[in-house]
């Protein structure tokens, strides 16, 4: 039979006389104690069982922490499978000061990405937002630490901060003083001043379990995690921003000597819980009613029409391979479903907002990657298929248009590896769909397009990008993404020393639908195009990199400047063609 430990000290304690004022107190402390115990330490903790008994009816929580030691009261412990020689760690800093001129080339200010008003009605004035012509400068912070832990040869835990920075950025930027940066050290005001913007997160935080139920080559990544594939035209880390790219989702591989296969789901968007909700089921939904408006607002019809309901997310699945049977050739089919369930009123400005809401989009392609001597070739080549809502009222949540996009990026390059300097000259063509009715959505309400905008909407045709590093594959000033895009390029590099490379890298911009947008690198517009454009070219960009490496390659010092020519495009759609320039030094430090 059980009993309570420390009883006897407990009655001894009883026989002695005590003050009425310190038996309250001591009563007091006590009762806290058992209140302090009963929360912070499993159940029947407290008690000790004959030999050989042990307590099989734990609570839900304790039972699923596989040999997970009480909750301290006061004095934290470490944990009993902890071992210093399974722990690990690994950072990188960086600072990059970056300066942009003529950023609308010639035009005032970028307002929400995009140098001019998109079109209003059956032609628009192709003219620039108004203003001086705009220049940035501002210097860019990043700080990241991994966390790792080996429990075994096969199970791996992994958990990164990172502290994304700019320069002056926290505090009220209205006020550089007390209220501002100088004082304040983690969080700053969004543009609206309205809401905190914090620096401080969490770019990665899994568990990887290799070999799996015993089956050699077979892992598990369960939670937030980079997801990167081929030369990261569609899936990269996109590590050139100051956050970069991380999903939350499961990520099953298994791989041979022959081939590897991945299967993950990632989820985009949950619309039912804020992030960091202690529990589920509190609220039907967060956003909805084709704005974004809060739920709880939402009447009887509006949530029938904008699918304001538990299954309003956005989830991605993804099902790569990669071949290496062939010699010299790796080849990588692969097969992605996208499907966003959000109403599509949320996000339909034209028919190429990234990830639009209200659509499934199926995608089909595949990347050969051949390096055979001095030769080194890439071709890749995607289609996608499926459905998405215009975005006009009337057809909300019908998924009402076809989707028929496609997109190719090839790469031929020659490395005279025989030659000091070790230089090599590629060459480029990067081809990407547009819409020829893209701009055929309004917001407006009218139920029909053609009155506003003189399109009427009938397919989706502009390549979706998803998550890439757009940053190494367009040049380095990133006006442009992998969608309505048509693009020959050259690049030169060569290494005069072991720790100097130096690039010359020349690209031509041109839209390969002139009614669909000139879309940048982060994916949105930027320049609406006419309802009428027929221009197409939208710039020619000269990039000069220079990297010097330092402290055996853990340390790097990189300056790029580039020079961005003004097309007829621009001229066309923004009344001015003056050119850009653009640069940055970047310091980049690994460990």
């Amino acid at each position: 039979m059980s009993r309570i430990r420390g009883w006897k000290g407990c009655k001894d304690r009883l026989h002695r006389p005590i003050a009425p004022l310190s038996l309250l107190v001591a009563v007091l402390a006590a009762g806290l104690q058992v209140l302090v115990s009963s929360v912070l330490t499993p159940a029947l903790a407290g008690y000790e069982l004959p030999p050989g008994e042990r307590i099989t009816n734990l609570p839900h929580i304790p039972r699923a922490m596989p040999q997970k030691e009480a909750y301290e009261i006061y004095d934290p412990v470490i944990g009993r499978n902890f071992d210093i020689k399974n722990f690990w760690l690994r950072a990188d800093l960086r600072v990059r000061p970056e300066w942009r001129n003529g950023v609308c080339f010639g035009g005032g200010a970028p307002s929400g990405g995009a140098c001019n008003s998109r079109p209003s009605g059956k032609t628009q004035s192709g003219r620039a937002n108004a203003g001086p012509n705009a220049s940035d400068f501002y210097v860019q912070q990043w700080t990241r630490l991994g966390i790792g832990y080996d429990l075994s040869p096969d199970v791996n835990f992994y958990f990164e901060l990172i502290d994304a920075a700019t320069w002056g950025g926290n505090g009220n930027p209205n006020n550089a003083g007390n209220a501002g940066d100088p004082l304040n050290h983690n969080c700053g005001p969004n543009a609206a001043n309205t809401q905190a913007q914090c620096r401080l997160g969490v770019r990665a935080a899994y568990v990887l379990v290799r070999n799996l139920a015993d089956i050699q080559g077979l892992s598990m990544k369960a939670g937030r995690q980079y997801v990167i594939f081929g030369n990261h035209s569609l899936f990269g880390h996109f590590d050139w921003a100051n956050t970069g790219y991380s999903h939350d989702g499961i990520m099953f591989s298994y791989s041979t000597k022959t081939f590897d296969s991945y299967l993950g789901w990632f989820r985009n968007s949950e619309t039912d819980l804020l992030q960091g909700a202690p529990v589920g089921s509190l609220n039907a939904n967060i956003a909805g009613c084709a704005g974004g408006t809060a739920a709880t607002a939402c009447t009887a019809a509006q949530r029938t029409n904008s699918g304001v309901d538990g299954s309003a997310d956005a989830d991605m699945f993804i099902f790569y391979n990669q071949i290496k049977s062939v010699p010299g050739f790796l080849i990588e089919p692969y097969y992605v479903l996208y499907i966003n369930n959000m109403p599509a009123g949320v996000n339909s400005d034209s028919l190429g907002a990234a990830k639009h809401a209200d659509q499934i989009r199926h995608m089909w392609g595949g990347r050969i990657e051949m390096r055979k001597g001095n030769w080194d070739l890439i071709t890749e080549n995607a289609w996608q298929t499926g459905r998405m809502a215009s975005g006009i009222t009337a057809a909300n949540n019908s998924r009402d248009l076809t989707i028929n996009a496609w997109a190719s990026r090839n790469w031929l390059g020659y490395t005279a590896y025989n030659l000091k300097w070790k230089p090599r000259l590629a060459f480029g063509l990067d081809y990407a769909s547009g819409d020829g009715q893209a701009n055929c959505a309004t917001n407006s309400g009218t139920t029909n397009a053609t009155a506003t905008t003189g399109m009427t909407c009938k397919t989706a045709n502009t390549f979706e990008n998803f998550f890439p590093t757009n940053h190494i594959h367009m040049g380095y000033a990133d006006i442009m993404a992998w969608k309505n895009m048509f693009s020959p390029q050259a690049n030169l590099q060569f290494r005069p020393t072991e720790r100097d490379h130096f690039e010359i890298w020349y690209s031509s911009f041109n839209l390969a639908s002139a009614r669909d947008n000139w879309y940048r690198a982060a994916q949105g517009p930027y320049v609406w195009s006419k309802t009428n454009n027929t221009k197409t070219h939208i710039a020619d960009e000269y990039d000069f990199t220079w990297t010097r490496m330092f402290a055996d390659g853990k340390v790097a010092l990189q300056a790029t400047y580039s020079y961005i020519a003004a097309g007829d495009y621009i001229a066309e759609n923004l009344g001015t063609s003056s050119s850009q320039q653009w640069g940055f030094i970047q310091l980049w430090m690994n460990f």
